[in-house]
C-alpha cells in the first residue's frame, strides 16, 4: 500500500491540532489531520481567552462561532473557606485594561464545529477520519500508520493526541507529575438570574468552585471536590445536585437547573520532560495536563499550535527542514517558561486552598489584598494572565503566519 505524503502530518483532532492545522494549511503547507470521528455529544465548555480569541479571528474560525460565547467582561473571586486567615473579595474587570473583556466561555461543540468548517475549506488541508495505530520515525521521516488505509508520510509529527499520546511514546519522551486529591465535577446550568458577564470563582477547602457565563440565562459550572464526595454527588438526582449547587453558590444566580450530561475527572499535573524531538512536536495535553483552574488548559494548547505553526511556516520559507532537531528544540524553549509558570501558578493556588499550613493560606490572601487595593499590580495581574510576555505569538496579536 503506498504512502500518503504530506509536509506535516498531525495526529489528534481536538480543537489544538485543528488550530494547527488551519493555521500551517492557510500558510500553504501541505498538511494532513488524522483523527477519530469526533463524539456526537460533548458538553464541556472553554473559556478562551482574548488571544485566544484574536487567534481563531485571524484564521478565519472565529466569525462562525462568536454568536455561541459569552464575553467574561469582570472576574470575581470570593474565599468561602472557614479558615482563620481569608482573603478579601477581589473583581477583576477588563474594562481597566483597556479590553472589552477577558475573553469568551463557549461550549465545545460549538468551537469544534467552527474549526471543522474551516478546517473543510482549505485546500492544504487533507483531513481523515481514522484512529493512528502506530508512529514510526525512520531515515528522516515520520510514518503515521492507520488503522484503516495508507499510512501517513511527513518531514514533522505534531502530536495532539492527548495524555496518552502515541506520538509522545514514539519520540521516546518520558513525563513527570503529580495528583491531587481532588476531583473535578462539570456542569451546564440554566440559572434564574443575569449572570452580567461575570465569571464567579468561589475558593473552598476542596478547591475553587467556578461559575463561568454562557450565553443566555445559562452558565457553566467547574466544581472541585473531595474524592470523597464524588459518590454523592455524581449520584445525586437533578434537582437535589440542583439545590446544592444553589447552595454552594449562595444562590447568586437564583434557582439553578442541571441540563443534561456530566463530567468527572481527577486533578493532576503531567508534563513531558521535552515538547519535541525526533520529528515530533507536541501540543495540547500531548505536551501538558494541568487541572482546569483559571482557564489556562486549551489556552496553553492553543498558544502551543501558535507558536509550532509560526516556527514551521518561518523555516520553510527559508528552505530547512522543518522537521530536524533544532527547529523541535527551539520550540521546546519557547514554550517552557509559558507552560511551567502557568502550571506552578495553578498549583500554588490549588494548594494554598488544600493547605492546613498557615504561612501558605496567608501568602494567598496577602496576594489578594494587594491586588484589591493596588490598581498597578492588579492591572498587571491582568495582562500577564490574558497575555503572558513569556509567550506572544504572531496569531495572539492578529498576525498571520
Amino acid at each position: 500500500m503506498q504512502n500518503l505524503a504530506a509536509e506535516v502530518v498531525i495526529v489528534g483532532g481536538g480543537p489544538a491540532g485543528l488550530t494547527a492545522a488551519i493555521a500551517l494549511a492557510g500558510a500553504g503547507i501541505a498538511t494532513a489531520l488524522i483523527a477519530p470521528p469526533a463524539p456526537t455529544v460533548d458538553n464541556r465548555t472553554t473559556a478562551l481567552l482574548a488571544g485566544s480569541v484574536t487567534a481563531l479571528d485571524t484564521l478565519g474560525i472565529w466569525e462562525r462561532c462568536r454568536a455561541e460565547a459569552a464575553p467574561l467582561r469582570v472576574l470575581r473571586i470570593v474565599d468561602d473557606t472557614a479558615r482563620l486567615l481569608r482573603a478579601p473579595e477581589v473583581r477583576f474587570e477588563a474594562s481597566e485594561i483597556g479590553l472589552a473583556a477577558f475573553g469568551h466561555n463557549i461550549e465545545n461543540r460549538f468551537l469544534l464545529a467552527a474549526l471543522a468548517a474551516r478546517a473543510r475549506e482549505l485546500p492544504a488541508l487533507t483531513l481523515i477520519e481514522d484512529a493512528a495505530e502506530a508512529v514510526v520515525v525512520e531515515n528522516g521521516k515520520v510514518t503515521v500508520r492507520r488503522e484503516a488505509g495508507a499510512p501517513l508520510t511527513a518531514r514533522l509529527a505534531i502530536g495532539a493526541d492527548g495524555r496518552h499520546s502515541r506520538c509522545r511514546m514514539a519520540a521516546g519522551i518520558a513525563t513527570q507529575g503529580w495528583s491531587y486529591p481532588q476531583i473535578a465535577l462539570t456542569f451546564n446550568l440554566r440559572i434564574g438570574r443575569q449572570h452580567k458577564d461575570t465569571s464567579t470563582e468561589f475558593h473552598t477547602e476542596d478547591g475553587p468552585f467556578t461559575l463561568v457565563p454562557l450565553p443566555g440565562l445559562r452558565a457553566s459550572l467547574v466544581f472541585v471536590a473531595n474524592p470523597a464526595d464524588a459518590p454523592r454527588l455524581t449520584a445525586l438526582p437533578d434537582q437535589e445536585l440542583a439545590a446544592e449547587i444553589e447552595r454552594r453558590s449562595h444562590s447568586i444566580l437564583g434557582k439553578v437547573t442541571v441540563e443534561p450530561g456530566r463530567g468527572v475527572f481527577p486533578l493532576q499535573v503531567e508534563t513531558a520532560r521535552s515538547f519535541g524531538a525526533r520529528r515530533i512536536a507536541l501540543i495540547g495535553e500531548a505536551a501538558h495536563v494541568i487541572p482546569p483552574i483559571g482557564a489556562q488548559g486549551l489556552n496553553l494548547g492553543l498558544r502551543d499550535a501558535a507558536t509550532l505553526g509560526e516556527l514551521i511556516a518561518a523555516g520553510r520559507r527559508m528552505g530547512r527542514d522543518i522537521g530536524a532537531n533544532d527547529l523541535t528544540a527551539r520550540y521546546d524553549r519557547m514554550r517552557r517558561a509559558d507552560i511551567m509558570s502557568r502550571t506552578l501558578a495553578v498549583d500554588f493556588l490549588n494548594q494554598s486552598l488544600l493547605s492546613d499550613f498557615l504561612p501558605l493560606q496567608a501568602a494567598r490572601g496577602l496576594g489578594l489584598f494587594l491586588m484589591r487595593r493596588i490598581a498597578a499590580l492588579r492591572r498587571a495581574t491582568m495582562r500577564e494572565g490574558i497575555m503572558p510576555l513569556a509567550s506572544q505569538p504572531r496569531l495572539m496579536r492578529g498576525e498571520a503566519l
